[in-house]
């Protein structure tokens, strides 16, 4: 008795069309078109070199990271200029860990302070201190300067709304997705 053993090609393709829609991953991948690809690759440029540019900015005139400044910021604009960190990372789009460690350096140079949060105790709350603030507040006149320079003075009335309008919907695409992961795991 003998046995092929030479793999079926039908064979092969379908238990390969199965793993993948088990996996989730589409048969065939939805390629972009010509004009989707440009506008992708267009918003993967920004993506990559707007940050780097304010950061450059931030750092050479007030030493602080793009980061560090929407973490002051923030606290800035909170009432008592406190805010609790689950709270200051949900504003700026951090995951706790990386807030705590770049709120650690913060408080390291007197920028700013944690304490237990006085209406819940088993939080910890970030307080912007009066060295903070001042920071804060010199930065924010060269940070704006940039930010109209790369993104608001080129832009028309209708270019920014539309611009606010997309950057919301993929941001919230991005949130639906991450709670969707988190809870199938």
């Amino acid at each position: 008795m003998s046995f092929n053993l030479e793999p079926n090609a039908t064979c092969l393709t379908s238990l390969l069309k199965s793993a993948r829609t088990l996996n989730g991953v589409p048969e065939e991948p939805q390629w972009l078109n010509d004009r989707e690809r440009e506008a992708w690759l267009a918003l993967a440029s920004l993506m990559f070199k707007l940050p780097g540019a304010l950061d450059a900015q931030l750092l050479r005139d007030s030493d602080l990271t793009l980061f560090e400044y929407f973490v002051l910021s923030g606290l800035s604009m909170a009432p008592g200029r406190a805010l609790r960190l689950s709270d200051l990372a949900g504003q700026v789009s951090s995951s706790l860990s990386r807030l705590s460690n770049v709120v650690k350096r913060l408080e390291r140079r007197g920028l700013l302070c944690r304490e237990p949060d006085p209406e819940s105790p088993r939080y910890t709350r970030a307080l912007l201190t009066d060295a903070g603030w001042n920071l804060v507040v010199a930065a924010a006149p060269g940070h704006v300067a940039a930010v109209r320079r790369y993104v608001v003075d080129g832009l028309t009335g209708e270019q920014i709304t539309v611009l606010r309008e997309v950057a919301c919907h993929v941001t919230e695409r991005v949130k639906e997705a991450a709670a969707e992961e988190s809870r199938r795991h």
